[in-house]
């Protein structure tokens, strides 16, 4: 089956390409290289033995992805990453949240509405849920007024697949992700955002490369244990493998609703400062930083309650804290040397 994987040069996206190359899938990618590189090919290659389609679109352009489809009508189903990702940066420059997280969803579901069944998984997020009233936060819990312009694009696109699924053969699976860290255990491909990272365990990384000079923990008086935000950390291959399952589910015909939707964390809260504590122990650095303000868009925590992802896909995060910021640290190193 031949599965397009949108922004699949990314880093959760490279990781579940390789994922379903092991599964047996038929793989074309589509991204506009704005956050990474081409050599990301040679990544997947060298984990998978297997090099897929690959296709540089700017999925914004609407005629662009319409001649896409016309060329590759045999697609089976869709996973969409493809789209801006900082909690900062949207702050800062809404407008072009706006246009790449919205405008792309919408000319992608145009052309799968034409089919007469498609498959799609969608790359949401747990900031979906704002600062959610009760931790450990189940699908169930209501969505809030999004505290970011990105998290704004993400409630916002859950509400265009809803309703389109409602009217076409599109079935969709909602996947809520908290924090993806790591890399893949060969660290042949890993988290390489262009420029200065917006995330923290890259800045973590270079930091203790040497690269920064120091990391900048935003908030110290959150009420927290240790005063800093808590965040649910997931290795990116076991998020990767949840997508896999789940779009199994839907070409196996197995959803029980048209669009479903499933938490996909550690069911774990780690705060900024255990981060840094965990990248010290498996690296044996100490990390210089220091303790500066809130940033805006940031609430103080967010972990998962996993109990349906669990039951109903059948999936749970394998990896600790220490083994995703131990093979972050061995990709930093490799790609540094």
């Amino acid at each position: 089956m031949k599965i397009l994987v949108t922004g699949g040069l990314g880093f959760i996206g490279s990781h579940t390409v390789v994922e379903l190359q092991n599964q047996g899938f038929e793989v074309v990618i589509v991204d506009d290289l704005s956050n990474t590189s081409l050599s990301v090919l040679d990544g997947i290659k060298n984990i998978t033995g297997k090099v897929p389609a690959f296709e540089k679109l700017d999925l914004r352009e609407k005629n662009s992805v319409q001649d896409f489809f016309k060329r590759n009508q045999e697609i089976a189903g869709v996973i969409h990453f493809a789209a801006s990702k900082a909690v900062g940066e949207s702050v800062e420059n809404p407008l072009l949240y706006y246009e790449n997280n919205i405008s792309a969803l919408v000319y992608l579901l145009q052309e799968l509405q034409k089919k007469e069944a498609a498959s799609f998984i969608f790359s949401s997020s747990c900031t979906v849920y704002g600062q959610a009233e009760k931790m450990p936060i189940t699908e169930n819990a209501p969505i809030q007024t999004a505290m970011s312009p990105y998290g704004n694009t993400k409630q916002i696109g859950e509400e265009i697949i809803t309703d389109t699924a409602k009217v076409t053969d599109i079935n969709a699976i909602l996947l809520r992700y908290f924090n993806p860290i790591g890399s893949h255990p060969s660290a042949e491909i890993g988290e390489l955002p262009l420029g200065v990272p917006q995330n923290l365990v890259p800045f973590i990384t270079q930091t203790g490369m040497g690269l920064r000079n120091e990391l900048s923990v935003y908030g110290d008086d959150y009420p927290t244990a240790d005063g800093t935000a808590v965040r649910d950390y997931i290795h990116v291959v076991d998020l990767a493998k949840a997508h896999v399952i789940a779009l199994k589910r839907l070409l196996d015909k197995k959803n029980l609703e048209k669009v479903e939707t499933f938490n996909l964390g550690t069911g774990t809260g780690s705060s900024v400062l255990e981060v840094i504590q965990a990248f010290e122990k498996v690296s044996g650095k100490k990390l210089p930083y220091k303790l500066v303000g809130r940033r805006e868009g940031d609430i103080t925590e967010a972990y998962a309650n996993t109990d349906k992802a669990n039951t109903v896909l059948g999936w749970k995060a394998q990896s600790t804290l220490e083994e995703a910021m131990a093979s972050a640290w061995k990709w930093e190193q490799k790609v540094r040397s």
